[in-house]
């Protein structure tokens, strides 16, 4: 049995989606407005995506989720600090930072995560973030803020 080609072949694939996950991330680091055109050439056509308000399994949709995202807060960016891949699997952890345009102008960040799933073609199949929406975004706010530590603090009594 060779198994020399097997390992070619598996050795192919890592190069190969290495580099999709890399393009991935200088994609999300440089992300704008104009980029989010780019997002099909990205994502694929039914690729499923998930984050703490939306789940949408659609390209079209999900380049309206980023869309809506430079919409609602001011220099919106992403600082990707790890990245794992496994196959055509990838994890990274990220930051995101913006700042707010109803609330407050001061630099806002949420620590978050995202599983990925690439196709043979490099695009993404599934992206799903985990990242606490009540800890990252509603403590921020103000009167939400302020009753999500009240809750908070009564919860570890």
């Amino acid at each position: 049995m060779n198994t020399n080609s097997t390992e070619n072949t598996d050795n192919a694939d890592a190069i190969f989606y290495e580099e999709a996950l890399r393009k991935l991330v200088v994609f999300f680091e440089t992300l704008t407005p104009d980029s989010v055109q780019q997002i099909p050439s990205v994502y694929a056509e039914k690729a499923y995506f998930k984050d703490p308000f939306n789940e949408v399994q659609d390209v079209a949709a999900i380049q309206a989720i980023f869309a809506h995202m430079f919409a609602q807060v001011d220099q919106p960016r992403f600082k990707v600090h790890t990245r794992l891949l496994q196959g055509n699997e990838a994890f990274i952890s990220w930051d995101f930072l913006f700042s707010m345009k109803r609330f407050s102008t001061e630099l806002q960040r949420i620590k978050g995560a995202t599983h990925l799933r690439f196709r043979e073609d490099g695009r993404v199949s599934y992206h799903r973030d985990y990242w606490d929406a009540a800890e990252e975004l509603y403590e921020k706010l103000p009167v939400l803020g302020s009753l999500m530590r009240l809750l908070k603090r009564a919860a570890k009594n």
